[in-house]
């Protein structure tokens, strides 16, 4: 089968979809299916998050020329919408008689909706809701992601398959010696993360001997703000921002970290709390995301999207010892071994594809 991926950007500054789409694409190769991978920034031309030694095809040019240089497709599977090689596609794949399905990726999230909601609401008129509607399904990556897509309607069929996590052999070993005790932030910095939230929580906890490092790239201007606040809250020398790291450096950050934190106000997945859980961290995150097997596993926090919820979460992490949170860590690493495999994921999206793909 061929599989056409397409997502905005395979940069590792767009967050957490660069590198699921990316990592989806090398499983679904090493099972076997022929994959070209395309975005409309040309990024799938670089490095990446996609492995150089794996067999999925980097495509260029404009949506059309890549399906050519693909010489064509079983299926189409869209990571994203609102933009305008997203309506592109599904005018394509229409003409050409493609099968289409399409990933949201929390686009259809309510807070994800009312973000610039007048101009949502136009393409939602013009194009989206044809578009979404046209798909021959559609994909989530959480249950907590379908109960809220009332917003398009009830179109097409849909799969729930949550994204893998690379587990590394091993955990990345846990930080020792005097120094302060790390929380870690890990994503971009823009409102929907929450950021201004933490930054509020920790100012009303202000645990005694910890630091907070935020790392990722700035978006849209934000990371000033947050610094404002930062600053105005007297919180200059426990909060710093560490900008966007990758590779070795990020590892580094997260063996220096005893706890991840993601305040967002929603999230389709979060990525980061599958990698960091895969690190052997335990991790705060908010009930914006789709994770309160955390709180079932024992391996987290899962607090309101609040202030106060999110303190009383830093609080009951910083009043842990050592040694209980670096246990609560190791049961979230064993949580993705047997859960969240990339091999798995792409079995089944594998199988999902084949039910909707005509056979010859």
């Amino acid at each position: 089968m061929k599989v056409f991926l397409s997502v905005a950007s395979f940069k590792p500054s767009y967050g957490g979809p660069a590198r699921s789409v990316s990592r989806l694409a090398d499983a679904l190769a090493e099972k076997g299916l022929e994959v070209g991978a395309w975005a409309p920034d040309q990024s799938a031309m670089d490095t990446g998050f996609i492995r150089q030694e794996g067999g999925v095809r980097r495509l260029g040019g404009d949506a059309s020329e890549a399906l050519r240089q693909f010489g064509g497709a079983d299926l189409i599977h869209d990571n994203g919408l609102w933009l305008r090689h997203n309506h592109e596609l599904a005018v394509l794949a229409q003409r050409r008689g493609i099968v289409r399905v399409v990933s949201p990726r929390g686009m259809l999230l309510p807070w994800a909706v009312r973000h610039k909601r007048w101009k949502k609401w136009l393409a939602w008129r013009l194009y989206q809701k044809a578009d979404f509607a046209g798909a021959a399904g559609w994909h989530a990556t959480a249950a907590s992601e379908v109960a809220q897509l009332g917003f398009a309607g009830n179109f097409a069929q849909g799969q729930v398959i949550p994204n893998g996590v690379d587990v590394p052999a091993e955990a990345e070993p846990w930080p020792e010696g005097d120094g302060p005790r790390v929380m870690l932030f890990v994503g971009r910095i823009y409102p929907v993360k929450g950021l201004p939230l933490l930054v509020e929580a920790w100012a009303k906890v202000r645990p005694s001997g910890w630091v907070l490092r935020i790392v990722g790239p700035d978006e849209a201007g934000h990371q000033a703000e947050v610094a404002e606040q930062v600053r105005r809250a007297g919180l200059d020398g426990v909060v710093a921002f560490k900008g966007a790291l990758a590779g070795a450096q990020l590892r580094q950050a997260y063996a220096e970290a005893e706890v991840v934190v993601l305040p967002s106000h929603t999230e389709n997945f979060g990525m980061v709390v599958a990698e960091a859980l895969a690190q052997g961290r335990p991790v705060i995150a908010s009930r914006g995301t789709p994770w309160q097997g955390l709180v079932q596993r024992e391996c987290g926090w899962w607090p309101e999207v609040s202030a106060e919820g999110v303190a009383g979460a830093l609080e009951a992490a910083a009043a842990l010892s050592s040694e209980a949170r670096r246990a609560m860590g190791a049961r979230g690493r064993d949580w993705m071994e047997a859960d969240f495999s990339w091999s798995g994921c792409a079995r089944a999206m594998a199988r999902w594809y084949g039910s909707l793909v005509p056979r010859a």
